[in-house]
C-alpha cells in the first residue's frame, strides 16, 4: 500500500482555525474542521500522549434533525473521531462540538481493534526484516539480500497465535521485488509472519516449506509486453457546452434527480437525500447509501493463505485508499473531477486529487416503436448520469458507481479489476498442476491462483415518499394445467409482506423470478398502487465457506442476498462497526436479533451481491475488468413512463 502524504500542520493553533459555514449538515468535514477536531482532541486531558487518528469524520446528526433542518437554520456540526493508544493497546472514540469548540465526550472502547493505519503499511516490515526467521527463511529459497523482498502488510483476521488474544495484530506476505515495480507475479509461498504492534515483535513466522519463485518479471509497459496493437480512430464524447448537471457544494442536480453525495473515509462514496422531481413535487427516495461492507475469502486451506479473508472496507478503508482519476481513461474525458480532504494517521488533513468522478454517458435506447403501416419511427435516446470512484486496495482495485437513469431507475455498477493474489508452485503445466490440488488454478509456470469470493454489502435507507414505508417479496410461477388453466400458459405475481426482521433474512431465487419491494402503504398513485421502488438483483452467487467457518461467521452478512431492518441510527456496517479482529456476529447479524416489526416504518434495505472466481490464465497478468450490480426501479412510484417527455435528440 502507498502512504499517504500530508502537510504539516505542527503548531496549530486554535486561533488559526476559520471555520467555513457548511451547507447541509451532511457536508463532509473541511481541512479546517479536520484540523480543529484534531487540535481540540489533542488538548483533552483524556488524550493518551503519542496515540493516532484511524478516523476523523463528520459524526452525522440523527436523521430527525437533517430533516427537519431548512437552508438558513444553524445545524450541529460535530466531529466522530476514533483514537489509537497503539502502545498502550487501547481505542477510544471522541466526539467534538466544532462550532463550540468542546471535546464533548472522550471514552474508551474495550476490545476492539481500529482499521489498519497507512502507518502500519510501513512498521511491519520494518518489524519482519529485523526478525532472524525471516532472514534464515529467505536464505533457504536462495534470497541472500532481503532488500529484495516486498514485504505487504495485511489484516490479521480471526487466527490468533497462543499468547496473543487482544493484541494488535497484522500479518506480513511476501513477494520477489528485486527492483521491479509489479512485484505481484513473483509471490514467495509457504512463508507468513504475525507481527504485534503493541510490542513490536514478530509472535509467528510460518514456513510450510520452500516453493519454486517465478523467474519472470512482468510490467506493464510496451517494452515488457511487446509491441501494443495498432491504435483506433478517435471515438470522442464531447460537451462543447458544458454539462447538463450543476453541482452547488454537494448538491448535484441533473434533468429531474437531485441528491447529495460525500466521500467518507472507510465507506467511500455516499450518496444523501435523493430525490426526483415529479410534476413540479421533489419526491424523496433515499436519505442515505453506500457501501456498507466488503469481504474476500480465499478458498486455500494451506497455513500461509487459510486465514486470507479481506474485509476490506472495514479493515482497510475503501474512501481513503481511493486513487486519482484519469481523465479519457479512468472516465471519460468530460469527468468533472473532485478532491477531497481527509485525516491522516497523525491526524493532519490532507487532500485526495481528483477521486470522485461526475459525468453524463450515452445510455443507449430509452424506449421505441417503429410504426410499420405508416412508415413513422417515435424513438428517444436515453442519457445517464454517474457519480463514482475507484479503490486501489493492495493487489485489487474496484470502482463502484452510481447511475441515475431518467426514467427514474438507479444502477449501481462494481468493477473488479487489477492484479490476482497469487501462490508459487510446482507445477509448470495444468496437467502437472491439476494432479497436485482442486482449489487454485495454474495462471503462469510456477504461479497459481487460489480460488475466492468477492462480497459486497450495500446499505440503502430507502424513504419512498416518506419514511412510512413496507417491504415485500415478489415471486412469479406458472400454474398447474387445469380448468382454470387449461392451456397451462397462467403466470401468477404473489406479494409476501415482510412483517419482521426475522422473515426479511431473504435469499435468491432465479426459479420465481424474485424481487423485493419498499413501499409506501399509506400513499396511491393514480392507479391505486402505493409508490414503491423494486430491487432487482443482477449477477451472484451463494457462500462456499462453511457455516462454521469463522469468516463466515465474521462476515454474517452473506448469509443472505437481502436483508431488511427497522432505521436505526447507529446500524451503520452490515460486519459490525469494528470487523478488524471483529468478534463472530457482530453487524447485521446482531442487528437483527432485537426482531422488530418492518410494516408501516423507516426502513433500511441491505443488499449482499458477490462473485466466485475461479481464476484464468486469460486474466494474467492483469485482470480484465469483471462487473456486478443491481438496479433499483420504480414500481407504482409513477402513473406512467416518465421518460416520456425526453426530447427527440438528447443533443
Amino acid at each position: 500500500m502507498k502512504r499517504r502524504t500530508a502537510a504539516t500542520l505542527a503548531g496549530l493553533t486554535f486561533a488559526l482555525v476559520a471555520l467555513t459555514a457548511a451547507a447541509h449538515p451532511l457536508d463532509p468535514l473541511s481541512e479546517d474542521e479536520i484540523q480543529l477536531a484534531v487540535a481540540l482532541v489533542r488538548a483533552d486531558k483524556g488524550f493518551p500522549e503519542g496515540a493516532l487518528f484511524p478516523s476523523v469524520v463528520l459524526a452525522e446528526p440523527k436523521k430527525d434533525e437533517v430533516l427537519a433542518w431548512k437552508p438558513g437554520a444553524p445545524e450541529r456540526r460535530e466531529a466522530a473521531v476514533t483514537i489509537l493508544d497503539r502502545r498502550g493497546n487501547r481505542t477510544f472514540e471522541a466526539r467534538v462540538d466544532l462550532a463550540t469548540k468542546r471535546v464533548l465526550s472522550l471514552r474508551p472502547v474495550e476490545g476492539v481493534q481500529p482499521l489498519v493505519l497507512i502507518d502500519e503499511y510501513d512498521a511491519v516490515p520494518r518489524i519482519v526484516r529485523a526478525d532472524p526467521r525471516f532472514i534464515a527463511a529467505m536464505k533457504r529459497r536462495g534470497i541472500d539480500d532481503p532488500s529484495k523482498v516486498w514485504i505487504e502488510t495485511w489484516a490479521s483476521g480471526n487466527i490468533v497465535p497462543k499468547g496473543q488474544e487482544g493484541a494488535r495484530l497484522l500479518r506480513a506476505i511476501f513477494f520477489m521485488r528485486d527492483g521491479a515495480i509489479n512485484y505481484y507475479n513473483r509471490p514467495i509461498g509457504g512463508v507468513t509472519a504475525v507481527v504485534n504492534l503493541n510490542s513490536e515483535q514478530v509472535v509467528d513466522f510460518v514456513d510450510t516449506g520452500v516453493v519454486p519463485i517465478s523467474p519472470e518479471r512482468i510490467e506493464f509497459d510496451e517494452k515488457s509486453l511487446g509491441p501494443l496493437r495498432p491504435d483506433l480512430k478517435p471515438l470522442e464524447g464531447v460537451q462543447p457546452q458544458g454539462p447538463s448537471f450543476t453541482v452547488d457544494g454537494h448538491e448535484v442536480r441533473w434533468q429531474k434527480w437531485r441528491f447529495r453525495f460525500g466521500m467518507h473515509p472507510r465507506e467511500g462514496l455516499v450518496l444523501y437525500d435523493v430525490c426526483y422531481e415529479d410534476k413540479g413535487v421533489s419526491r424523496s427516495i433515499i436519505y442515505r447509501a453506500g457501501l456498507s461492507e466488503m469481504v474476500v475469502p480465499y478458498g486455500d486451506p494451506d497455513a500461509a493463505w487459510s486465514w486470507r479473508s479481506a474485509f476490506d472496507e472495514g479493515e482497510y478503508g475503501v474512501g481513503r485508499l481511493a486513487s486519482p482519476l484519469e481523465p479519457g481513461i479512468d472516465v471519460p474525458q468530460t469527468a468533472r473531477l473532485f478532491d477531497v480532504p481527509f485525516a491522516d494517521d497523525f491526524g493532519n488533513a490532507y487532500v485526495l486529487k481528483r477521486v470522485v468522478g461526475l459525468y453524463e454517458r450515452d445510455g443507449g435506447l430509452s424506449w421505441k416503436h417503429y410504426d410499420l403501416n405508416h412508415d413513422r419511427n417515435q424513438s428517444r435516446r436515453a442519457r445517464e448520469l454517474v457519480v463514482s470512484f475507484i479503490a486501489t486496495i493492495g493487489n485489487y482495485d474496484y470502482s463502484v458507481a452510481w447511475v441515475f437513469n431518467e426514467d427514474g431507475a438507479i444502477d449501481v455498477e462494481v468493477e473488479l479489476t487489477g492484479i490476482m493474489l497469487t501462490k508459487g508452485v510446482q507445477a509448470t503445466s495444468a496437467a502437472m498442476h491439476d494432479a497436485a490440488m482442486h482449489h487454485a488454478h495454474l495462471v503462469d509456470k510456477n504461479v497459481a491462483a487460489p480460488h475466492h469470493q468477492h462480497y459486497f454489502n450495500f446499505r440503502i435507507d430507502l424513504d419512498v415518499d416518506g419514511r412510512e414505508n413496507s417491504a415485500y417479496e415478489l415471486n412469479s410461477r406458472g400454474l398447474p394445467m387445469g380448468p382454470g388453466n387449461p392451456l397451462g400458459n397462467t403466470i401468477v405475481m404473489e406479494e409476501t409482506l415482510l412483517a419482521r426482521e426475522s422473515q426479511a433474512e431473504r435469499d435468491l431465487s432465479t426459479a420465481t423470478a424474485r424481487t423485493w419491494r419498499i413501499g409506501n402503504a399509506k400513499k396511491t398513485n393514480a392507479l391505486g398502487y402505493n409508490p414503491s421502488f423494486m430491487l432487482v438483483p443482477g449477477g451472484n452467487t451463494v457462500p462456499f465457506l462453511d457455516p462454521k467457518a469463522p469468516v463466515r461467521r465474521r462476515a454474517g452478512f452473506i448469509d443472505h442476498a437481502v436483508w431488511v431492518t427497522r432505521y436505526k441510527d447507529d446500524e451503520r456496517y452490515a460486519a459490525g462497526w469494528y470487523p478488524n479482529q471483529g468478534k463472530l456476529g457482530d453487524g447485521l447479524k446482531a442487528y437483527v436479533k432485537d426482531d422488530e416489526g418492518l410494516a408501516q416504518q423507516d426502513l433500511v434495505l441491505w443488499y449482499t451481491m458477490g462473485i466466485t472466481h475461479i481464476p484464468r490464465p486469460e486474466e494474467w497478468p492483469i485482470m480484465t475488468v469483471h462487473r456486478l450490480g443491481f438496479r433499483l426501479i420504480p414500481a407504482g412510484f409513477f402513473d406512467r413512463n416518465p421518460a416520456l417527455d425526453l426530447p427527440r435528440s438528447p443533443y
